[in-house]
């Protein structure tokens, strides 16, 4: 799953698959509750709030981060906008600014424009390695 932290893996065992599948539907799922049996299994194991509990998704503290340890990174990385032409720098400071400030919670937009910058500065920016440099290299080696 490309936005999620994939937990499933030992599910895909194919002992465990096996016997899922030779399970009565009934025993999988009741009404609209699925994973009836797995949660009966972990019943004492963990938590009756983690057991009955909802899907939720997985997201990092990217509002605190960019707020504390890596506002210098941002700040650094986003200097490179005005080099790069995409984006208006005085716009792009007033949205950390404003963010840092704690005024609003922007840190998807600073993180996309994180993540754009350095895609660009490597993908774009740098030159590519020479083909002929690449293949006297391989060649030495």
């Amino acid at each position: 799953m490309a936005h999620s932290l994939e937990a499933r893996v030992p599910f895909l065992d194919p002992a465990v698959t096996s016997f899922a599948f030779s399970l009565p539907p009934r025993q999988r799922v009741s009404g609209f509750r699925k994973k009836v049996l797995l949660r009966k299994a972990v019943a004492s194991l963990v938590p009756e709030q983690i057991v009955r509990g909802k899907k939720r998704g997985f997201s990092i503290p990217a509002a605190e981060w960019l707020r504390g340890e890596l506002e210098p990174f941002a700040r650094e990385t986003l200097s490179a906008v005005g080099r790069q032409g995409f984006l208006d720098p005085a716009a792009v400071t007033r949205v950390l600014d404003d963010h840092v400030a704690g005024r609003e919670d922007l840190s998807r937009q600073l993180w996309g424009m994180l993540a754009f910058t350095l895609w660009y500065e490597r993908h774009v920016e740098q030159e590519p390695p020479r083909l002929e440099s690449a293949r006297m290299e391989a060649l030495a080696a």
